[in-house]
């Protein structure tokens, strides 16, 4: 067939479903567009928002009961807890069928507060917040949904299951692992990314300030993180102070999180 021809055909095919009565009568309405909530698992205290295309008068906002139900005009009582909001949708359209309502409703089913199964992200990323699961997913996937660590953030994560038991994860595991590395969370749980270690230095370095630590940081690496020693500054000069109390390091000597450096001046 050539081209022409194709596209002759195509025309054709479209206008006999436009015009064809017998088609236009078996013709199922369109199903509202999916949506990221659609298969998210209702339960109590999630908010909804449902009625029938194209009928105002049917829409209703509802929220999901301890028992799990719902309850709507015409149709009554209905089980919406452990429910997909496309098994809901379903389930409402059915009834409104058997009841005789409506010929073949195009029903709506949208979640607008929810409030049962989620997880709470915090801590360093870019948008902490509640993040609601509609399916299992891993922690890599949460933590792509609110943006990521930031450059703030620490190495290591805490997952606090339901239970209170508690999962350390280091991101670069989560990033390149699977399985254990990279588990699946669960509704309750919370995520929780704290801040990196951080120390502080000033005296003789060309940039003093409060610096990331990064893992297994000595006293060498953070005074090169600072610019180095000025001129004046002398390595036989480093202090450290550490929780109030001032010790000696060497420069080979492992940092930790608010450790103080002082470099000191040399003498001439």
């Amino acid at each position: 067939m050539g081209l022409k021809a194709m596209v002759r055909f195509c025309w054709i095919f479209l206008g006999l479903l436009i015009v064809d009565p017998a088609i236009a009568q078996n013709a199922v309405p369109a199903s509202p567009p999916g949506s990221l909530s659609d298969g998210y698992v209702l339960g109590p205290g999630d908010v909804l928002e449902l009625g029938v295309l194209g009928r105002e008068e049917t829409r209703s906002r509802v929220q999901v009961q301890v028992d799990g139900t719902i309850e709507l005009p015409l149709v009554g009582n209905v089980v919406a807890a452990n429910k997909t909001v496309l098994q809901l949708r379903e389930d409402v359209r059915a009834k409104l069928k058997s009841g005789g309502y409506f010929t073949n409703p195009a029903v709506n089913v949208s979640v607008v507060t929810y409030a049962s199964r989620y997880v709470v992200v915090l801590g360093e990323v870019g948008s902490p917040g509640i993040v609601p699961i509609d399916r299992a997913y891993r922690i890599s996937e949460i933590l792509a949904r609110v943006g990521g660590a930031k450059e703030s953030g620490s190495d290591t994560l805490t997952i606090t299951r339901q239970s209170g038991a508690e999962i350390k994860l280091n991101l670069k595991d989560i990033a390149m692992g699977s399985g254990e590395a990279d588990p699946l969370v669960s509704a309750g749980d919370k995520i929780f990314l704290p801040a990196a270690p951080s120390f502080y230095v000033y005296g003789q370095v060309n940039s003093p300030g409060n610096y990331r630590i990064d893992s297994d940081m000595t006293v060498r690496m953070a005074l090169a993180r600072s610019g180095g020693l000025t001129t004046l500054g002398s390595t036989k000069k480093v202090k450290v102070t550490r929780d109030g109390n001032e010790i000696r390091l060497n420069l080979d000597d492992k940092i930790r999180d608010k450790d103080v450096i002082v470099v000191g001046q040399r003498f001439f």
